[in-house]
């Protein structure tokens, strides 16, 4: 298709987020979604439960993934997109939304998960519940994926720019004895004999934020946190430990920046604000965590861009 082709219908834009209860009552179902509805243990319940009781009784993703959506719909063309909100484990359902858009009329779109980074465990979930959408309501629409940008520039900057908040806790003199803590979401090791990307691709933007921001070689350190309760060996360091092992190493003021989130949510308010910086206090470590990136606009450029992109990628591509 060419760039000056019109189309009828416009183009669908699919954001899509992990999903998170919207009440302490919510949690149940929430973890059976998860779990494929095998039933979690009582006392495991019972510490989720926990945790969000801690940040407030519920999740605020999707509050904050709102925001987000709106600010990208208010950049593009209502004439020329058609943006959508869907959840992978919580409501709104991707396939419920699916459904909606093939009611809409949509006959293109483009799926842009939350998440900069790819693995068959994360990003490739969200695709298959999009297929499931299209089988339960006979759709054909043809998505364009966008995998990953965990080297977007401006995503990077905005990273780089939270660095530079955090170290601006301490005054000038101090700052170059503070470290500068990454981290992400763990999954389980096996990913890296599948020759999944997401580790690389997540130690990638912490490099690039790191050089960005102007630190040391020195100055920052990599770290996974929030791992899952199975019995299956996970990805680290784990942060709790990590913090422990800098501090035995003389560090006493540490940044946390935690790149593989985009908002704040449970795997920030609580494992960070919460848990981390109750091992960080037990050591005699100050740690200051920056807010995440939410609607700043950075990242909706980010977003936007990528978006625009595709669309120019899919209208300028020759003809079979």
């Amino acid at each position: 298709m060419k760039a000056e082709a019109q189309m009828t219908n416009p183009i669908g834009v699919l954001i899509m987020a992990y999903g998170g209860p919207n009440s302490l009552d919510e949690i149940p179902g929430y973890l059976a979604d998860i779990r494929n509805g095998r039933p979690t243990a009582p006392a495991v319940l019972e510490e989720i439960a926990h945790n969000y009781r801690q940040i407030g009784g519920k999740s605020p993703l999707l509050d904050f993934t709102k925001q987000q959506v709106a600010a990208v719909r208010a950049q593009l063309d209502p004439a020329q997109f058609k943006v959508y909100l869907g959840m992978r484990h919580w409501s709104p359902w991707i396939e419920e939304v699916v459904g909606q858009m093939v009611e809409d009329g949509i006959g293109r779109a483009i799926a842009l998960a939350l998440a900069p980074h790819y693995s068959k465990l994360s990003v490739a979930k969200y695709h298959a519940k999009i297929n499931d959408g299209l089988a339960m309501f006979r759709g054909d629409i043809e998505f364009q994926y966008i995998d990953s940008y965990h080297d977007a520039p401006k995503l990077i900057q905005a990273f780089a720019n939270r660095v530079q908040e955090g170290l601006g806790q301490w005054p000038e003199a101090e700052r170059d004895g503070v470290h500068v803590l990454f981290s992400a979401h763990s999954l389980p090791v096996r990913i890296l004999k599948m020759g999944d990307p997401y580790d690389g691709q997540l130690r990638e933007t912490a490099r690039l934020a790191a050089e960005k921001a102007g630190l040391r070689h020195d100055q920052w350190s990599w770290s996974y946190q929030s791992a899952g309760r199975s019995p299956e060996p996970w990805m680290g360091p784990q942060i709790e430990d990590h913090i422990v092992d800098l501090a035995g190493r003389g560090v006493k003021n540490i940044v946390s920046i935690p790149v593989g989130f985009v908002c704040d949510h449970v795997e920030i308010l609580y494992d960070i604000d919460i848990q981390a910086q109750g091992v960080a206090r037990e050591c005699g470590v100050r740690l200051v965590r920056p807010s995440a990136l939410n609607d700043d606009p950075l990242f909706i450029e980010t977003l936007v861009d990528l978006i625009q992109d595709q669309v120019a990628a899919w209208f300028t591509a020759p003809a079979l």
